[in-house]
């Protein structure tokens, strides 16, 4: 498969994004879902969309309500559009749960 890079400067342009920030050749963003039962509870929603498009994102669910996604395409050293399509379809599936995008 052929990935298209994003670029820091792209990436920065992407004001439907401004939940997640650029670290380390990665995409991450840190939400907050109410409740342990509702973190757990957004993973398997971003696991399936993922899932659709073959390309998995680290998932880290943090007491008390943390659920944290880093993604990233490893085959193109760092961030691609692939990346940055899936983290708006997380950033959808978050809202729809109720959860909320914190900035760290």
């Amino acid at each position: 498969m052929r990935y298209t890079r994003v670029t820091d400067d792209e990436f920065a342009g992407m004001t439907d994004l401004a939940d997640w920030r650029l670290i380390d050749n990665a995409l991450r963003a840190d939400f907050r879902a109410g409740s342990f039962i509702a973190a757990a509870a957004l993973v398997p929603a971003i696991a399936e969309a993922a899932e659709l498009i073959d390309h998995h994102p680290d998932i880290d669910v943090r007491y008390p309500d943390h659920v944290v996604v880093v993604l990233t395409t490893h085959d193109a050293g760092g961030v691609t559009t692939h990346d940055t399509d899936l983290a708006r379809t997380i950033l959808r599936l978050a809202v729809n749960a109720g959860a909320r995008a914190e900035q760290k």
